[in-house]
């Protein structure tokens, strides 16, 4: 008995590993996961998701602490919110920094930033925060809580990835990879509108 069983697990062993590796295969960001040539992170391909208001799913229901200990939920959030998940040495994350950190700036009465740091230690995440001028707050994510709140709804799957919630919290948005001014504020405007 204890052959078979041994022998059973081995198979679905094997028939899942084939399974992952057919489907890793035709994922661009799966196959970066074993090979990042030393870069330190999966990039996104800049890949622009939008999602209806009639085709969105339930609020996303998430909740960290800034470096600061405040803490940021979906209940704290008024209006819509961008998302960003970042961390200091991520080459992406610096390129798109001036713009989210403008952006936030164009938009502070209408959409709440929200950064989530998934590597940095306090002080780190704080220089790439006074290098960049970014103003609004950061969630300390290294747990992976954070990302973990948002799996069930639209995976980051790339650092950096932007998410923006509508009023309701729902997922209206996600760009994988450093995001562009047009588009980010293109997006930003399509949701304050709604």
């Amino acid at each position: 008995m204890k052959n078979k069983t041994s022998r059973a697990l081995i198979g679905l062993a094997i028939a899942g590993s084939a399974l992952f590796t057919a489907c890793a295969s035709d994922d661009p960001l799966a196959a970066q996961a074993g090979n990042s040539g030393g870069k330190n992170y999966i990039a996104g391909d800049g890949s622009v998701m939008e999602v209806a208001a009639e085709e969105r799913g339930e609020t996303v229901e998430f909740s960290g602490q800034t470096f600061d200990g405040d803490t940021i939920s979906t209940e704290s959030l008024e209006g819509p919110a961008l998302v960003n998940f970042w961390y200091a040495s991520c080459a992406p994350c610096r390129i798109e920094a001036p713009d989210l950190a403008d952006l936030s700036q164009e938009f502070s009465d209408d959409v709440t930033f929200v950064g989530v740091n998934v590597r940095d230690a306090a002080d780190t995440a704080a220089a790439f925060e006074r290098n960049f001028n970014i103003e609004y707050p950061s969630i300390e994510g290294r747990d992976g809580n954070v990302l973990l709140d948002f799996a069930d709804y639209v995976p980051p799957q790339a650092v950096p990835t932007t998410l923006i919630l509508d009023a309701e919290g729902r997922v209206a948005a996600r760009v994988l990879g450093a995001v562009e001014h047009s588009t980010l504020k293109s997006l930003l405007t399509g949701v304050v509108d709604e």
